[in-house]
């Protein structure tokens, strides 16, 4: 059974396809013929160096964020420009690898709706889209609309977002295929979404989906800030999940809605969440606790301090969600995190549901590669020398 292999027998269960992939047809593959690592570069206000970024250990790479003003896209941060001469110079390393600009985010999706609101408005950011792309020699668009519809964070919002936001899309679609056709390049478009029923609910996924190359299904954040400790990225849906969510269940919502398979890309967290003051029945898995802000650490802290010896904190694994957690019974804390066998698992249920590839947030999270080398060797482990 798939879900219960240990990590040893999932990484030789990678390594065996990998040989029996050279003798079947393309056709009757299990493994997707270009499955996606697409890695979120959030560099903020600092110069990005050559040497921080893996560039063979990705396909594509989008940096976050541009804005929205005046229904344009505008740079983000001071150092951006340098920044993407920065990512095109990797392709010297990796020729095939792409470089795409996310505009919005969390907190810069104030103007979406705005800007979406009208053919004449959507017309001025697809023209500012195409001289940002043409202006740092990028590969495309990723559209990361926090979200069509709803509020998010204070946003603007109406419920015209919902039809408004496909037709952002199939334009920019349109304009970007003429572009490329001049450019004698394809120009990619995706989109970040939502995992939640809410998300689909507000949206045409069945229509969107056909105008992205890949639509980027954000699978975390599933708890945080609740009144009891959960996985914020589980594979599979707990039985005693009181929340009832799950990476399986957003992608089965997703099919059900009419997104192809190759089109989900499946999201990943390089970051983990706490929780404090948590009794130790099971462990502390869903148990009622203080959700912790200074215990939001990506995993290379994690990796250095709490899977540290002499730490206090012990590793447990959650064979229902094939989850990893930490659980402190000295000072009550619990943590929820992604490691190399929870991605060894979910590289397996992407290539056993077709999808399209994996993506993650953030790179900076990983300093080590860790994470990155573990995607690797479960998307593509014909190339596993590769990742070295």
């Amino acid at each position: 059974m798939l879900r219960r292999l240990s990590i040893s027998a999932l990484l030789f269960e990678i390594l065996l396809s990998s040989f029996a992939m050279a003798r079947i047809s393309p056709g009757t593959s299990t493994v997707p013929n270009h499955a996606e690592i697409i890695g979120y570069v959030f560099a903020r206000d600092r110069v990005l160096s050559p040497s921080e970024i893996a560039a063979a250990k990705m396909t594509r790479i989008n940096y976050a964020f541009a804005d929205v003003k005046d229904n344009k896209v505008v740079e983000g941060f001071a150092h951006d420009a340098e920044n993407f001469g920065v990512l095109t110079s990797l392709k010297q390393q990796n020729p095939s690898l792409k470089i795409l600009v996310s505009v919005g985010g969390w907190t810069w999706s104030k103007n979406f709706s705005d800007m979406a609101l009208t053919k004449e408005t959507r017309k001025i950011f697809i023209a500012s889209a195409v001289d940002f792309v043409t202006k740092y020699k990028l590969d495309g668009l990723d559209i990361d609309w926090e979200y069509p519809g709803l509020e998010g964070d204070h946003n603007a919002f109406r419920p015209e977002d919902k039809e408004n936001y496909t037709l952002l899309l199939k334009e920019l679609r349109v304009r970007f295929d003429r572009e490329g056709r001049r450019l004698h390049k394809h120009l990619y478009t995706s989109i970040a979404t939502g995992g939640s029923l809410n998300f689909l609910q507000h949206t045409e996924m069945d229509k969107v989906q056909k105008y992205v190359d890949s639509v980027n299904l954000m699978t975390y954040d599933m708890y945080g800030g609740d009144k009891n400790t959960g996985h914020h990225s589980s594979l599979y849906t707990h039985p005693d999940d009181p929340k009832h969510v799950s990476s399986d269940k957003s992608v089965q919502n997703y099919l059900e809605a009419g997104v192809q398979p190759n089109k989900i890309v499946l999201g990943v967290p390089f970051y983990g969440k706490g929780w404090t003051d948590v009794e130790a029945t099971k462990n502390g898995l869903f148990q009622a606790g203080t959700s912790a802000k200074n215990l939001h650490l990506n995993y290379g802290s994690i990796a250095s301090t709490l899977l540290a010896p002499g730490s206090g904190y012990v590793r447990y694994w959650d064979y229902s969600s094939d989850s990893p957690y930490l659980y402190n019974a000295t000072t009550k804390t619990w943590v929820d995190y992604e490691d190399p066998e929870s991605l060894a698992h979910k590289a397996l249920y992407v290539r056993g549901h077709h999808l399209g590839g994996m993506m993650f947030w953030e790179y900076t999270g990983d300093p080590n590669n860790v994470l990155l080398d573990a995607i690797n060797l479960g998307l593509h482990p014909t190339n596993e020398a590769t990742a070295r």
